[in-house]
């Protein structure tokens, strides 16, 4: 092997020129692969850092699909503007793969945690996330000319072949870091320490390789330089990970407005719950405990407020206990067991089956002892069934088990789910859905569906509705007032809030009430226009009356919107 000049091996002036053979503490083949095996390492954690920022735009923005285009264009348009001002460097490239490793490994790293601070306490993070996007982007562009040429320095080779080997440890990295980041990192470690601990080995892979194994490329000064610099990213990632869990109490702190009195990663979701041990006044009891009345959270989105929630869930459920038998009852979500609350008020019920995705939500709604106050122990109840399945994969076996083998009809069906404004939720809310649904309605069963809000988002309330008639049902559409102004049910928080009064909403809808009231939409539906109002078995309720009902009904009948098309698996129209 060719000796470098004596410039480049003592640190005097003059780099070594990119063709020129790097002088390696180990053999060329075992150089080669050493730098194969950090481009591996680079790639995974490069492909955590955009997982991170996907996942943490999903939740703290809301719209995973338009988060994720925003986070890959960005990232992929960056990772070209990289490459191009790598080429600046690669005359100096052992020096400039540290740098930019070091870099990497801070911004990548430290993300998750800016993303959450910007949203926790400047109230949104849009615009961070499109800094780091861009930021990241940059950097793993500018390693790839880097890589290349380190590696063309250790034993050089055809273009095509070193670009194909560079290239193949690059994408089983990228594999490696997809899978790792939802198996491992994200239910063992969260968002928080798995992107400061990917950090971490992405600093020490990139140290090894410039100050181990080139060593001889650097001048004194660059590597105590690049030495001094791992050695703060490292320091201040360390420091990330012991601050993780006092941070994230803060955070949850200013996000919440109160200290959150659980909060988990089942897996599925984040769960945080707020408040005291004590129920609502819909539910007849004081405010016992501490913190004022229970809130409960799924992904930063408020799901049930112990003041007001019974007035969402006696809309939901006694209409579609009127008109007809309700001795079987299938509820799709509703792993709360307040809607089963509801239902178990009736003495002519027999069974109900709860279809809940989340088993760390049906988990809390039988042990926490707020919860379970709320809902009156609901799913400890010997006539409920729970299933943990995703409803529509649930509809279709039920479907599918073959003449004679098809599972009893239900007298009514609640759809008590998130709002079809929040992408995960929209195949839920799609013609399949309801068409599978309508499948295991008796001849006399009713369908009712929480349909998002009329007012504010009155086109993807209009189109849940249009939809649930695409399949054959008869609809009847009323509304319920007394959501509250944090229910963030749609796909960004800001949505829960109301416009001015009198200002028509974003999508061109009727203009919100001067009042400021806001509502919870439903539809009703049957093979055969239902019957509207209460039974006559019908419990005392707190928070819904037989007016209010015809109130909510007439005024969707006035503001009905015709023509717009149902949404379908191939074209999700809430997302328009």
């Amino acid at each position: 092997m060719i000796d470098p000049p004596e410039s480049a091996r003592v640190g005097t002036p003059g780099p070594p020129d990119v063709t020129m053979p790097a002088r390696l503490p180990v053999p060329a083949g075992l150089g080669r692969l050493l730098v194969l095996a950090v481009v591996f390492v680079c790639a995974a954690c490069g492909l955590v850092y955009e997982l991170e920022l996907v996942a943490l735009a999903t939740y703290l923005v809301g719209d995973s699909v338009t988060q994720a285009s925003v986070v890959l264009s960005v990232m992929v348009f960056a990772m070209g503007v990289g490459a191009l001002l790598a080429k600046h460097l690669r005359c100096r490239a052992a020096v400039g793969f540290g740098a930019v490793e070091a870099g990497l490994a801070l911004v990548g790293g430290t993300s998750a945690m800016a993303l959450y601070a910007c949203f926790a306490w400047f109230g949104q993070s849009r615009s961070a996330l499109v800094g780091f996007s861009l930021a990241i982007g940059i950097l793993i562009g500018a390693e790839v000319p880097l890589l290349m040429t380190l590696i063309q320095r250790v034993r050089r080779q055809d273009a095509g072949g070193a670009v194909a080997d560079l290239f193949a440890a690059d994408y089983v990295g990228a594999l490696v870091g997809g899978l790792a980041f939802p198996f491992l990192l994200l239910p063992g470690f969260g968002q928080l320490t798995g992107a400061l601990l990917t950090g971490a080995v992405n600093a020490v892979a990139g140290a090894v390789l410039v100050l181990w194994l080139f060593r001889r490329d650097l001048s004194a000064r660059a590597r105590w330089a690049l030495f001094g610099a791992n050695a703060l990213v490292l320091a201040l990632l360390a420091a990330g990970v012991v601050l993780a869990t006092p941070f994230e109490r803060a955070a949850r702190l200013a996000v919440y407005g109160s200290a959150a009195r659980v909060a988990v990663q089942t897996g599925v979701q984040e769960v945080v719950m707020t408040g005291g041990t004590g129920a609502g006044a819909g539910a007849g009891h004081g405010r016992k405990g501490s913190g004022g009345p229970l809130a409960l959270y799924l992904d930063g989105r408020l799901r049930v407020s112990a003041e007001n929630e019974f007035r969402y869930h006696e809309a939901l459920v006694h209409p579609a206990m009127a008109g007809g038998p309700h001795g079987r009852v299938l509820v799709l979500g509703g792993g709360d067991g307040l809607a089963v609350r509801e239902i178990l008020r009736y003495r002519a019920v027999r069974s109900v089956t709860v279809v809940e995705l989340d088993p760390g939500v049906l988990r809390l709604a039988r042990t926490d002892p707020g919860l379970t106050r709320l809902n009156r122990y609901s799913l400890g109840d010997p006539r409920v069934r729970t299933v943990t399945a995703d409803a529509f994969d649930w509809l279709r076996q039920q479907g599918v088990r073959g003449p004679g083998h098809r599972a009893a009809p239900y007298d009514v069906i609640v759809s008590d789910l998130p709002d079809p404004g929040i992408t995960a939720c929209t195949k839920l809310y799609s013609q399949e859905f309801y068409g599978l649904a309508a499948q295991l309605l008796a001849r006399d069963g009713r369908l009712v569906v929480h349909a998002g809000p009329p007012v504010e988002r009155a086109r993807l309330y209009w189109t849940v509705e249009s939809t649930v008639r695409s399949v054959g049902l008869a609809t009847v559409p009323y509304r319920q007032s007394g959501r509250p102004a944090a229910f963030s049910g749609g796909p960004d928080r800001s949505a829960g809030t109301a416009p001015p009064a009198g200002a028509p909403p974003a999508d061109g809808g009727p203009a919100a009430a001067p009042s400021g009231i806001r509502y919870w939409g439903f539809v009703l539906a049957a093979r055969h226009r239902p019957a509207f109002g209460l039974a006559p078995d019908a419990p005392p309720l707190a928070g819904l009356s037989a007016g209010e009902l015809r109130a909510g009904r007439r005024a969707e009948i006035r503001e009905r919107r015709a023509g717009l098309p149902a949404s379908t698996l191939m074209h999700p129209r809430y997302l328009d």
